[in-house]
């Protein structure tokens, strides 16, 4: 590919196209129409990821994989789109998620189908951006273009309860908005420059911001509270499983597959460089919190009755050890969290769909009403099975590498830290077996009796997810190589 010819980048290609489909969408009237669109653009989005990662040398390829072109100048603000290893590897997790979750829930109908299916496409393309934002207020942009459209997919077309939990959403995240931009201003401030001309918004500018010690330490806690919130980690967690449990399951696996890393890929893209100091002082109380949080969330996983809530507990488990490992500040940790970010993803999705197929056949998610589905579905119960044991990070599948390594990362940080959340490993195997069990096996009842087996449409979407999990379970290479050099830059940076 000849640098001359080169007039669009994949990073606008990634963010533009997306949203341009989403724009398409609102005006296309048939619901079978929509659903296609919607489709076609996910598999093209992802054409586009797959062929990013021919072109993935920083060296040779630098031009492909970088844009900046004037946005407001007089703030110093630039749009600047780029793409490193980690934001390479969320937006290829991003690009397979959206026609799976598209496919997966094809047959369910939605009211106003053309608004539900721009709505979702706008929201990939604010994914997009935040994966590949370079200037701190793209990112701030973008990640309110991501979030936006959820509230909106969550209170039109969510559960009876829709309104109190949209609502207790907004709220935690229209918070954490105002306290990261009120962080960012303040940083933006003190990086290099004597007026607003000279001041800027870009990602080197913020690195290498003035801040004395003691501005940095509470600068810090305005943007891990924000992040904490999307994640989410204790105790900012309790609008999600009312969140997950009332939004329409197409826009809670966004939500849990996707949308929660964002609040990882901003910490190790902001806080990490930005509050090196800050984050070696306050280390403890992140991990403890992370922790006590995976605990606390695997405990309350176990007593649930509803399969969306007891989906979403677990997710926060998961998400407390990758906040953890992140601020253990080690190269086994940190490369351990970029692992599991896109382990993560692939097999909470594969959770979901499960949950909806289930839903959607006995009109009910209560574990209590049902039972003895691998009588009559014994595929969807392969695939169940499968999914689940890399929920409960088995060896051979994707979760075990990544959490293998967040451990031994935890490990050298703190023994104590690390012998209490083991204790999330033996719990996660309960309530997940102890799921597995009740739904699955056992004699079937008067709801699980018309359980029909999944279709080849539904064989394939969940085949393509376990391909992922054992392909990567056993072969973690590729995602190794995709994010050393993030890695090991943020640790030069912080250490």
């Amino acid at each position: 590919m000849d640098p001359k010819n080169i007039w669009i980048t994949f990073p606008e290609l990634l963010t533009w196209f997306p949203l341009l489909a989403g724009l398409v969408a609102f005006f296309i009237r048939s619901e079978k129409s929509v659903k296609t669109w919607a489709i076609m653009a996910g598999l093209i989005t992802l054409g586009i990821s797959v062929v990013s990662l021919l072109y993935a040398d920083p060296v040779k390829h630098l031009h492909l994989n970088n844009v900046s072109y004037f946005w407001l100048k007089n703030l110093g603000s630039n749009f600047t789109l780029g793409l490193d290893g980690m934001g390479r590897m969320l937006t290829v997790l991003t690009a397979i998620s959206f026609p799976v979750i598209f496919i997966a829930t094809y047959s369910t109908s939605y009211k106003n189908a053309h608004v539900f299916y721009g709505l979702m496409l706008l929201t990939q393309a604010g994914l997009m951006g935040v994966f590949t934002a370079m200037d701190v207020l793209v990112f701030y942009f973008f990640w309110e273009l991501a979030v936006i459209p959820v509230y909106f997919l969550a209170s039109r077309w969510g559960g009876e309860r829709r309104i109190l939990a949209t609502f207790k959403f907004f709220v935690y995240t229209f918070a954490g908005s105002l306290l990261m931009l009120v962080g960012i201003i303040y940083v933006y401030m003190h990086t290099p420059g004597t007026d607003f001309s000279s001041h800027s918004f870009s990602m080197n500018a913020m690195y290498s911001a003035l801040l004395s010690p003691t501005e940095k330490n509470w600068v810090f806690w305005l943007f891990f509270i924000a992040f904490a919130i999307k994640m989410p980690v204790f105790p900012f967690h309790s609008w999600q499983p009312d969140t997950y449990e009332q939004a329409p399951t197409a826009t809670t696996m966004v939500l849990s597959g996707i949308m929660v890393k964002m609040g990882i890929f901003a910490v190790i893209r902001w806080i990490l460089p930005i509050f090196p100091e800050a984050v070696l002082q306050f280390d403890n109380i992140i991990i403890g919190l992370s922790v006590v949080g995976m605990i606390y969330a695997s405990l309350i996983a176990i007593k649930q009755d509803d399969l969306k809530r007891f989906v979403a507990w677990s997710s926060i488990a998961h998400i407390g050890l990758m906040c953890a490992a992140i601020f253990t500040r080690s190269e086994m940790g940190l490369q351990g969290v970029m692992i599991q970010m896109f382990s993560h993803g692939i097999n909470i999705i594969g959770m979901w769909i499960v949950v909806d197929l289930i839903e959607k056949q006995t009109g009910t998610r209560k574990i209590s009403e049902l039972g003895g589905i691998a009588h009559k579905a014994p595929a969807l119960t392969i695939f169940l099975v499968v999914i689940a044991l890399a929920n409960i990070a088995l060896p051979l599948t994707n979760a075990f590498v990544g959490e293998f390594m967040m451990f031994s990362g935890l490990f050298g940080f703190n023994k104590i830290y690390t012998a209490v959340a083991g204790l999330s490993i033996i719990l996660a195997a309960v309530y997940t077996l102890n799921m597995v069990q009740k739904v699955f096996y056992g004699e079937t009842n008067a709801i699980s009796a018309g359980m029909q087996d999944i279709s080849l449409g539904q064989k394939l979407v969940l085949g393509v997810l376990v391909v992922f999990i054992f392909g990567f379970g056993v072969y973690p290479q590729p995602l190794f190589d995709l994010t050393k050099d993030t890695v090991a830059a943020i640790l030069t940076r912080i250490n």
